[in-house]
């Protein structure tokens, strides 16, 4: 629950700073951003490889056989390791900049972002990589001894400390140097440099704290299991492969649409939009539509282990049970807000972005909502599957996914414009998700009977939801102007929220839906319904 809410607090600063960051550098700066960011983190996925988490399950592990100077040892070569992989990582980026820019830009005299301003702030986000992949393992280390401060509070203070950095830095150059909004997104995706150190001075301070007791358990420690090193990589090698794939979905179909997004739209005529489009799907609207899926996915993502042990002990019907729970949170609070979102799309970007082209950004946030539910699924199964010793499986289920995105990216965007990406993304995330569902009920002999009736039971509650909220906008629309004015359109979406959200929770809650799936503790909220 901790990890959760640091998840969701860090997530909900990263989509409110960009209401801000949205008025300073616009949609041209947003796409810039998501240039940058999209290569990065695939980067930081490469290179951590995973390394983090598994140092958290081996640690763990080893603690609980009483030998602790394998855990610290393992975590002593796995950041001389990351350390070494940050660097590389680093210069290849850096070095790469200019080279990724001109494939993912094509035509510079026609396009409002250059080749050469994208190099500029990809080189200017590469230092973080020789920071954070060290920072990872700390924290992995922490979890390993099932302390999850040190991770909780060192993300927050990250996230704190960028955002900072970012809107002060983009206020400076824009509005006190008059420069200009490339150089401003520029020093604001450098934040992730400034929000890194910050999070190694968390970190670092914990650690000082809990060295004694660490070095305490290791003197009174009885035996070690005296292991080589190189076999203590290849056992961590063996647990890390299912993070990277969780961690790379989402990066790799948005690095996709940088390589293929523009040249597309170009091509098909569409130069004068494809900048606004790019920023409002992957930049703007996908800070939107994350924030449920963080909830969901953290709920869910909580039963694993237990999902582990039961399939480890041989106990069907308990990972049968698990299984049946994890992707039920998904469903029960992920459906809801996808539709939520698509029948507020207009006045959830209104009011955090502003009204400017929301004929054309808010059906992009309205076509895109479904896509949480997919990457939501994604996350969850492959995780199942590493619970049910599958974990190669998630690997290819997202090269298949990969394979149609790559394949089907531009015809779609030529077909239907920048609402083409985003079915290119629905198909191939879809896929991935049908397929890691397959194998669970292959691999579990898992049965889908009761998520079908519990999704066909989401399906009429969020009717009911719907109609609420058509009922809200059509009567609040004698009152209130919230096609036309930003603070109307603020009223208007938390109206919305609040009426859609309450109908559907009633309805959960009555029809013992939530006591189902939450199990007992949702009566704690009887005063509510």
């Amino acid at each position: 629950m901790l990890l959760t809410a640091a998840s969701f607090l860090s997530k909900f600063l990263g989509m409110i700073y960009l209401i801000p960051f949205n008025a300073l550098v616009g949609e041209t700066g947003g796409t810039l951003y998501g240039y940058a960011y999209t290569p990065y983190s695939i980067f930081i996925s490469l290179a951590t490889i995973g390394i983090p988490m598994a140092v958290s399950k081996f640690v763990s592990r080893y603690n609980s056989l009483g030998d602790y100077e394998t855990g610290v040892r393992m975590f002593k070569a796995g950041s001389i390791m990351m350390a070494i992989t940050g660097l590389f990582a680093f210069l290849v980026l850096f070095l790469s900049a200019g080279v990724l820019a001109e494939w993912m830009i094509t035509n510079d005299d026609a396009a409002a972002i250059s080749s050469d301003d994208v190099a500029f702030v990809i080189r200017m986000v590469s230092f973080a990589l020789l920071i954070i992949p060290v920072m990872s393992i700390v924290r992995g280390f922490f979890q390993g001894y099932q302390s999850m401060g040190p991770t909780a509070v060192s993300q927050v203070i990250e996230q704190i400390v960028r955002v900072i950095f970012v809107l002060v830095g983009s206020y400076v150059i824009l509005k006190w140097f008059n420069g200009t909004v490339v150089t401003a997104v520029g020093f604001s995706t450098f934040a992730a440099f400034i929000g890194a150190l910050a999070s190694c001075v968390v970190l670092w301070v914990y650690f000082r704290k809990r060295k004694p007791s660490i070095r305490k358990q290791l003197d009174v420690q009885e035996f070690t299991h005296d292991i080589p090193t190189k076999k203590l990589f290849i056992e961590l090698f063996r647990y890390a492969g299912p993070f990277v794939v969780v961690g790379l979905a989402i990066p790799i179909y948005q690095l996709i649409d940088q390589f293929t997004f523009e040249r597309a739209m170009v091509a098909s005529g569409r130069a004068d939009e494809w900048v606004v489009s790019y920023a409002a799907v992957n930049v703007y609207g996908h800070k939107i539509v994350v924030i449920p899926m963080t909830i969901a996915t953290g709920l869910s993502l909580a039963m694993i282990p237990a999902v582990t042990n039961a399939f480890t002990n041989k106990n069907m019907d308990l990972v049968t049970n698990q299984i049946n729970q994890a992707l039920q949170i998904v469903l029960v609070l992920v459906i809801p807000a996808a539709a939520g979102i698509a029948m507020l799309s207009h006045e959830a970007y209104g009011a955090l972005y502003g009204l400017n082209n929301i004929a054309l950004t808010g059906n992009l946030l309205a076509w895109y909502a479904p896509v949480v539910l997919f990457f939501a699924l994604f996350s969850v199964t492959s995780a199942i599957l590493q619970g049910i010793n599958e974990q190669r499986f998630a690997v290819y289920s997202l090269l298949c996914g990969v394979f149609v995105k790559v394949l089907f990216n531009i015809q779609l965007i030529h077909l239907f414009g920048a609402k083409g990406a985003i079915f290119g993304t629905i198909l191939a995330a879809g896929l991935a998700v049908v397929l890691n569902l397959w194998r669970i009920k292959k691999a579990a002999s898992f049965s889908y009977k009761q998520i079908v009736k519990r999704t066909i039971l989401i399906g009429i509650f969020i009717i009911f939801m719907s109609i609420a909220i058509l009922l809200l906008k059509f009567v609040a629309g004698f009152i209130l102007p919230y096609e036309n004015t930003r603070w109307a359109t603020i009223v208007m979406l938390a109206i919305g929220v609040v009426g859609g959200g309450y109908v559907y929770l009633w309805l959960a809650y009555k029809s013992t839906l939530l006591e189902r799936v939450f199990g007992d503790q949702v009566h704690k909220f009887d005063r509510f319904f």
